[in-house]
């Protein structure tokens, strides 16, 4: 028998991280590469936000916390959403862990038990099914499809729900494809959940605040408020604050939830770093009028990726709703020879030729659950992006 735990076969290492780390390694061989697989917005933290965890620091902010939050942040938490979302959560009903994937995680280790399932549309964020599987439930994959914008149907939701559904995670804006639910088909969804009461939703709404064109973002439980008493809505200040080495996520969620994850986060992290609480307190109750500029700087690079995307050959590429992510098709490159003499059977093959042969890295749709597309993230500058396309064109139109 092994010394590592059998559990851990099941599971894989983050994709995304993989790739980051990869482009790292051939530029500090002196590779030239242009790294698209990041997650993380590329501005900085704003300075009142930074101000404020020098002034924790001073003050001697630098002990233990509560195990889910200092009171302010838990505050904070509860004022955001309703100033936002319009949900009444009360500060006790807020959770506050170091990311948003412990979260996730305390979430499904405090719910599922041995065969419970866990319905995850695809393409997802790398660590869903991962968690799920580290917490012994049994994730539920849906397909979606590009002709349907990469959209969960509530007829494909209704058809997956049996009696052993526990969880159904849902993310709107999306990682990896930027798709963005409307509220009528939240609506459409939410339906389907308020016929099966035994179903739970988990509502990522890490991109809350990056949406384009005039997109109005609504979160499920304010589309539903049928819905508030078995959904865990779930939310960050790691991308709309660019804060993302902080490490902090929160939650809200009933009260019985939130205990049982208190529970577990006692015995494992405990509490989030007490200077960046401090931060994120800064960062929901202070000026938020950078997010909109930020997001219109995003929507110019996302246009430019589309536009430049989609002039190059095999590739097609959908303009999403939201997010700092393109989800493009190579369909039109499999099958096909690259200058290196290198045949590309697949997603994972065109990606990671595109970084042998070009120098630009991307992440394979395989590691989202859904193939042959890859994905691209637009949180760098606007020449990186030029240039990365440029090669990408040139890649795809030396192909035979």
């Amino acid at each position: 028998m092994g010394f590592i735990a059998d559990s851990l076969g099941r599971i894989q290492p983050s994709a995304t991280i993989a790739v980051s780390s990869k482009a790292r390694e051939l530029k500090a061989a002196g590779r030239d590469v242009i790294g698209l697989g990041a997650g993380e917005p590329d501005f900085d933290t704003p300075d009142n936000i930074k101000q404020a965890a020098i002034e924790a620091i001073n003050r001697g902010e630098t002990k233990y916390t509560a195990v889910d939050g200092i009171p302010e942040l838990k505050a904070a938490i509860a004022a955001k959403f309703k100033r936002e979302n319009g949900l009444d959560y009360t500060p006790a009903q807020c959770f506050v862990a170091p990311g948003g994937k412990p979260i996730i995680f305390n979430a499904m280790l405090a719910t599922l038990n041995p065969g419970d399932e866990v319905i995850i549309p695809a393409p997802y964020w790398v660590s869903y099914p991962d968690i799920v599987l580290l917490a012994g439930g049994n994730p539920v994959i849906i397909d979606t499809t590009l002709e349907d914008n990469f959209k969960l149907s509530p007829d494909a939701l209704e058809a997956a729900i049996t009696p052993k559904t526990k969880w159904i995670i849902f993310n709107s804006p999306s990682n990896p494809t930027g798709a963005a639910y409307t509220r009528d088909e939240i609506k459409t969804l939410t339906d389907v959940l308020m016929r099966h009461e035994q179903v739970w939703m988990l509502t990522d709404d890490m991109y809350e605040h990056l949406v384009y064109d005039d997109f109005e973002f609504t979160t499920p439980a304010q589309v539903e408020p049928g819905l508030l008493p078995r959904t865990l809505t779930m939310n960050g200040v790691s991308k709309a604050y660019a804060m993302t080495g902080w490490r902090i996520g929160y939650c809200a969620a009933p009260e019985e939830l939130i205990g049982a994850m208190r529970k577990l986060q006692s015995q494992s992290t405990s509490n989030p770093t007490s200077i960046s609480q401090w931060a994120a307190v800064e960062a929901l109750n202070g000026p938020q009028d950078f997010i909109a500029e930020r997001a219109d700087v995003f929507r110019e690079r996302r246009n430019l990726v589309v536009s430049m995307l989609n002039q190059a050959t095999g590739i097609d590429c959908p303009t999403p709703e939201g997010a700092f992510y393109v989800y493009p098709s190579c369909e039109g490159c499999i099958g096909k020879t690259s200058a290196g003499g290198k045949k590309i059977e697949n997603d994972n093959d065109f990606a990671t030729i595109l970084l042998e042969e070009e120098g630009v890295a991307v992440v394979p749709g395989v590691a989202f659950g859904l193939s042959p597309f890859f994905r691209i993230s637009y949180a760098t500058s606007t020449e990186n992006l030029d240039e990365a396309c440029r090669r990408i064109q040139r890649f795809c139109g030396s192909l035979t």
